[in-house]
């Protein structure tokens, strides 16, 4: 994942940039099956390695999208704000518990209940489907406004292009042309 990260910086073809994000979704949806959360995985997949790509594919398509030129500006300075930023996640990652710590408190406060009484407080025996739906309703409604939100902003972006017209407004001919391709017409019958 480090490595398709990097690779963002020093590329300019748009189109290998997308190729690349699905690259990236997926990988994470592997490492999201690696750490058992399956739900996760799956939405990763679908939405980032699926959707997204296919959404940037067809607008690279739409708008016509032609190689960039490389730039002349240093990668210094966006370079050092990512390293800064990346550094200040991974300090603040050192307080949280080992991976798969059972003293951790989400294994004695949250999961037991959860287990224990999802049954009873919601009236669904699956536990996945009642975390889903009741206890985290509003986090999974949060998620679906968003991908709602994320698809009518592209449907916005690809009407406008679509509603572009050619310069002279006509579609690129003149009236004096439309009389002419009338004229042929007629009288080639």
């Amino acid at each position: 994942m480090v490595v398709i990260g990097l690779a963002y910086i020093f590329l300019r073809n748009l189109f290998a940039v997308v190729m690349l994000s699905g690259m990236f979704s997926l990988t994470a949806a592997v490492l999201y099956v690696v750490m058992d959360a399956v739900d996760v995985a799956f939405t990763e997949a679908a939405v980032g390695a699926g959707i997204a790509t296919v959404l940037g594919l067809a607008t690279l398509g739409l708008i016509g999208v032609t190689i960039e030129k490389p730039s002349k500006r240093s990668f210094l300075g966006p370079f050092l704000v990512v390293l800064i930023t990346g550094a200040i996640l991974i300090n603040a990652t050192l307080d949280m518990p080992n991976f798969g710590d059972p003293n951790a408190p989400i294994h004695h406060h949250v999961a037991p209940r959860y287990i224990e009484e999802s049954g009873r407080e919601v009236g669904v025996p699956n536990i996945v489907t009642s975390i889903l739906a009741s206890y985290r309703g509003y986090d999974t409604l949060g998620e679906v406004t968003v991908i709602f939100t994320a698809a009518c902003g592209v449907l916005v972006l690809l009407g406008r292009a679509r509603r572009r017209k050619p310069e002279g407004g006509n579609g690129g001919r003149e009236a004096g042309d439309r009389e002419t391709a009338a004229g042929d017409r007629e009288a080639v019958e």
